[in-house]
């Protein structure tokens, strides 16, 4: 949910009226964006957000027929100059307005978004809000008729805890995104591959950003500050119904994006970072 910048934050002058940020990475939840930001933090040319998550595009309390930049740009020291600057809120992929909002803000904003395997992204999601003590049903009855009918029920038909099953149908989203920019402003990864391999994806990104590559440093690691372990893995059962459920859905990302997602069609599928912790890095030092 939308947030304050933290009292502590030192970025206070407000940029004048022509600045704007430079790239966002626009979603999806549980995909890995809070490893891109980590990693992105660590280049000299880049400015993040004071706090991931600014919560901007979303915020339905702004005027946004005349919106204040002050709530976002607030988040930035605008006194360095030649920094590309940018900002992760995932939700931006999926809540209604939101992209066309940071379009009327700035139109030639770069975006990346990541894309995790629905049904593991749906699971991820769960066992988060789970944790945090908000969601009460079982992953089988939240991705069932009465927990979908939570969702279904919101304005809009959308909902910021619930939506685990709903978020994960990229292709009308991913539309949505290039109705309103150009394609070669949109970088599209596949979060597995940042697990995976994350010294090349991170210099596709970091090329696509326009940026000097700089390679991961051995003692720079990313540890999920949520360990959600203790709840087991995803019931077969429920697999195998989203699975059924987003294959046709990840044919039409993988036709939109370019991404090779042939694997995901596989019921033999499965992810290959490490759940518990999920360091992706070498360090075990705990952010």
């Amino acid at each position: 949910m939308p947030t304050a910048p933290p009292q502590n934050a030192t970025p206070n002058q407000t940029p004048a009226p022509q600045k704007r940020l430079d790239f966002f990475v626009i979603g999806a939840q549980k995909a890995g964006t809070t490893a891109l930001d980590f990693l992105l933090r660590q280049h000299g040319t880049i400015e993040m957000a004071t706090g991931k998550e600014v919560h901007y595009f979303d915020d339905e309390s702004l005027d946004w027929k005349n919106p204040p930049p002050r709530p976002l740009h607030a988040r930035f020291d605008w006194t360095r100059p030649g920094l590309l600057r940018g900002e992760a809120t995932p939700v931006y992929l999926y809540w209604p307005n939101a992209l066309e909002r940071l379009n009327a803000y700035n139109a030639q904003a770069k975006l990346i978004v990541c894309l995790r395997h629905p049904s593991f992204r749906a699971f991820s999601h769960w066992r988060m809000e789970t944790k945090r003590v908000r969601e009460t049903f079982s992953f089988e009855q939240a991705i069932g008729p009465a927990g979908r009918a939570r969702v279904a029920a919101e304005p809009g038909g959308v909902h910021r805890v619930f939506s685990y099953v709903e978020r994960g149908f990229y292709a009308a989203q991913i539309q949505r995104v290039l109705a309103l920019f150009a394609r070669e402003h949109v970088h599209f990864l596949r979060t597995d591959r940042l697990w995976a391999d994350p010294e090349t994806t991170l210099a596709q990104v970091q090329h696509f950003l326009g940026v000097p590559a700089r390679p991961l440093c051995g003692e720079q690691a990313y540890i999920v500050p949520l360990d959600s372990s203790d709840l087991g893995g995803m019931p077969r059962g429920a697999r195998a119904d989203l699975d059924a459920l987003y294959s046709d859905d990840i044919k039409t990302t993988a036709a939109l994006t370019g991404l090779d997602l042939a694997d995901w069609l596989s019921p033999a599928y499965a992810e290959p970072m490490v759940e518990k912790g999920m360091t992706i890095l070498t360090s075990p030092t705990r952010l």
